[in-house]
């Protein structure tokens, strides 16, 4: 029986003792007890005397209600004279500002009404939660991109695909589940990809040094003896417990194949170009498969040994889906389906394929559901179907703690279908990205991946050939993309989740920390700068959720502040840009399944037309990325994340659509590009498969200049200041590790 299953109502998690453990982790934060710091990624967090003792005394119990008079007798002598309802409560705000927690949603220090407090999250490895609160039950979820395996997929940005979960009561429930960590890679060196062996006794796991065998009981770990170069990432184990099926990128701009490998020695075999999300079926005959471009992908079958390739499914235009999962016949495949809408949204649904019928059947769509207090959750891409008939999933937390997301499970009646309430089995910081169980699902890996994305400054010496190393803007660990400058260069227009959701935020270079522009309950982003040089026009996004075809709205807010006002609305909205003064010149493009069209708007009145000498039209249109000139003249167009031996950008005439092609040498894929701001060149951020992330100078004849390179760091879209002289980019890195869950 699996973790989805043995959890009899009522019962509680497993505690652990730490008091007298010199150093107490849990997430991304460990307490160093000798030296009284706490520390998260490393990096020490300032944190006040009192703020940490009450820190050191939940850890000592986690997940058990210490009471507001244990907290008194641990702070303050028996003599001592304070208010001390208003000192205590001012202390857990200053210990949960440290650790970006929140009172409404926590994930570490919950408030235990009229008794005091108690410690979430898991403590050293061990799950610590209690049995009291509701908690969400399923219905829709979330797509993800991993930082650390970013130069994998194509496209940070618009990895962030999204779709929802039905919040229902329930109660956290479990027997002896105990989670333990069984990685502990740095930032440098994060894991690549992870499953476990059908007998549960073995991790194989991929880092940047190769592929490893642990041992999980005993930890022994050592190297899989395999050929120089062949950088594979374990995505599976065949059912006779000696074979991986491996993900392999054979070079900078080669599409993912997939690969047999074995674990006592032999050369691997490749069995199939152009395969990726491998999962071998229950007796081993099969392997389902993800193939084909982001955004067109299909679902493939083929048998264990590479033979007989076939299209299961074309789950719909302009789709991404996640792994498929097989039921325990293996007459089933369930798989994530994430329809892409422009900038960071999907309308996802769990769906399954019945091998023997052919029938397609959605168990549960996230369209329209939203969690019972009002706020939406997500749904990662990782499915496991389980012997005893329980999807288990990830589903992340609710706002501010967004970009968490932990372990859940449902059971599924013998039809398939939703049959029962869903269970949490992890409560703890940072996102899963992927998912991996024993035959028996009484083991069950996963991988956390944290991010810190940011917006960085670097400045552009005279000749416009070097660039400064970048610099961090924003001093925090929210998601933070820079869009526009102000007309003087000396202040950053962003978009940022801080508050949850996003919101527009302006940030000078001399300041520390951004002003709020645009708030409220709605997400915003992508604010522009109008040629007024006083107005700027944003987006505000339909509500995640919401039925396909929900129109976005196109608004308008003084630099200064005050209210916004609506410009336009249109249901398949995508970018927004404007050029500088003496141009007029606003632009923006609505996305059709086959065509990319323009249109020229005022921001005052929003009457807009149509350029039809700008038009695309592609099957991959929502691949699409363009930038306006500062002059308004020339529109560029580039086709980013996929992966091309020349990556090419197109140069229209505004005013005539004559067109002019280039391309870019020596990297594999365009993630985005911008122009610069004397309209001669663009800036685009590049990559390639093998790891490297690279900012581009690209002049208008092709000429190409690699500004800056970077293997630990993905490299995002740069906007140039309007005097030149700097560039606001986004950068990301990140850490992945694998845990355990394990039933007994």
């Amino acid at each position: 029986m699996s973790l989805g299953a043995r959890i009899p109502t009522g019962a509680r998690l497993m505690t652990v003792s730490t008091a007298e453990t010199p150093t107490i982790r849990f997430g991304i934060f460990e307490v160093d007890r000798r030296s009284g710091e706490l520390r998260r990624n490393g990096v020490r967090v300032k944190l006040q005397e009192q703020p940490f003792q009450i820190l050191l005394t939940l850890l000592e119990h986690p997940g058990e209600v210490v009471t507001r008079e244990e907290l008194r007798s641990r702070l303050w002598a028996e003599d001592t004279y304070v208010d001390f309802d208003h000192s205590l409560n001012a202390a857990v705000r200053r210990l949960r500002d440290a650790l970006a927690d929140s009172a409404e949603n926590p994930r570490f220090v919950e408030t235990v009404a009229r008794r005091g407090y108690r410690f979430l999250a898991p403590v050293n490895g061990v799950v610590t939660a209690d049995t009291s609160q509701p908690v969400p039950a399923i219905s829709a979820r979330r797509f993800w991109i991993p930082l650390t395996i970013a130069v994998l997929l194509a496209g940070v940005v618009l990895g962030l695909i999204i779709a929802r979960t039905r919040r229902q009561s329930g109660q956290i429930t479990s027997a002896a589940i105990k989670q333990r960590r069984l990685t502990a890679s740095s930032e440098e060196n994060p894991v690549l990809g992870a499953a476990i062996s059908p007998d549960g006794k073995y991790l194989a796991f991929a880092d940047k040094t190769g592929v490893s065998l642990r041992q999980i009981d005993s930890g022994e770990t050592h190297s899989l003896s395999l050929p120089s170069g062949f950088a594979a990432i374990p995505s599976g184990w065949y059912p006779d417990g000696t074979h991986l099926v491996a993900t392999w990128v054979e070079g900078p701009i080669a599409p993912p194949s997939l690969w047999q490998a074995s674990i006592i020695g032999g050369a691997p075999r490749k069995l199939i170009d152009d395969g990726q999300l491998p999962a071998v079926s229950p007796d081993g005959s099969q392997i389902a498969f993800v193939k084909g471009p982001k955004h067109a992908e299909e679902i493939w079958l083929m048998a264990g040994d590479g033979e007989n390739p076939r299209q299961l499914v074309v789950p719909c235009h302009n789709c991404t889906v996640g792994v498929p999962a097989w039921s325990p016949d293996g007459s089933k495949i369930a798989y994530v389906v994430s329809e892409y809408t422009p900038l960071w949204r999907a309308n996802t649904s769990v769906v399954s394929f019945n091998l023997r019928t052919g029938r397609e059947e959605t168990i549960f769509s996230s369209g329209g559901h939203q969690a019972e207090v009002g706020r939406e959750l997500e749904l990662g891409p990782a499915l496991i179907w389980t012997t005893d008939n329980h999807l288990v999933y990830s589903v992340s937390e609710l706002a501010p703690n967004q970009d968490d997301s932990n372990v859940w499970s449902v059971p599924l009646d013998p039809q398939g279908h939703i049959a029962g309430s869903a269970v949490r089995l992890t409560a703890a910081p940072n996102e899963v990205s992927s998912l991996s169980a024993s035959a028996d699902g009484k083991r069950i890996i996963y991988t956390k991946n944290y991010s810190n994305l940011g917006v960085y400054i670097s400045e552009l010496n005279s000749g416009g050939t070097r660039l400064s190393a970048p610099h961090r803007l924003t001093l925090d660990y929210w998601r933070n993309y820079a869009f526009s400058w102000t007309a003087d260069s000396k202040t950053v227009l962003f978009a940022s989740d801080r508050d949850g959701t996003f919101h527009i935020f302006k940030q000078r270079l001399d300041q520390s920390a951004p002003e709020l522009l645009v708030g409220g309950s709605e997400e915003t982003s992508l604010p522009r700068l109008a040629p007024d040089n006083a107005t700027v026009v944003f987006e505000i996004w339909p509500r995640l959720g919401a039925p396909p075809g929900s129109p976005r709205r196109l608004m308008r807010i003084s630099l200064a502040g005050g209210p916004p006002q609506q410009i336009l609305e249109r249901s398949d909205l995508g970018n927004v840009q404007c050029a500088r003064a003496p141009s007029t010149l606003c632009l923006y493009d609505l996305r059709g399944p086959t065509m990319v069209s323009f249109f020229r708007f005022d921001p005052l009145t929003g009457e807009s037309e149509e350029l039809p000498q700008l038009r695309i039209q592609d099957a991959s249109s929502y691949a699409y990325n363009w930038t306006l000139s500062p002059d308004g003249k020339i529109l560029a167009t580039g086709k980013g994340k996929i992966l091309q031996r020349e990556p090419s950008i197109t140069f229209t005439s505004v005013e005539d659509g004559s067109k002019r092609t280039v391309t870019a040498q020596a990297w594999a894929g365009i993630n985005s590009i911008d122009f610069a701001a004397d309209g001669r060149s663009v800036w685009a951020s590049a990559f390639t498969n093998t790891g490297k992330w690279a900012l581009l100078s690209i002049d208008l004849q092709g000429r190409t200049r690699t500004m800056l390179e970077d293997a630990q760091m993905a490299i995002g879209w740069a906007i140039p200041s309007p005097d030149g002289k700097h560039l606001a980019m986004w950068k990301a890195n990140g850490g992945s590790n694998v845990w355990m869950l394990e039933n007994f």
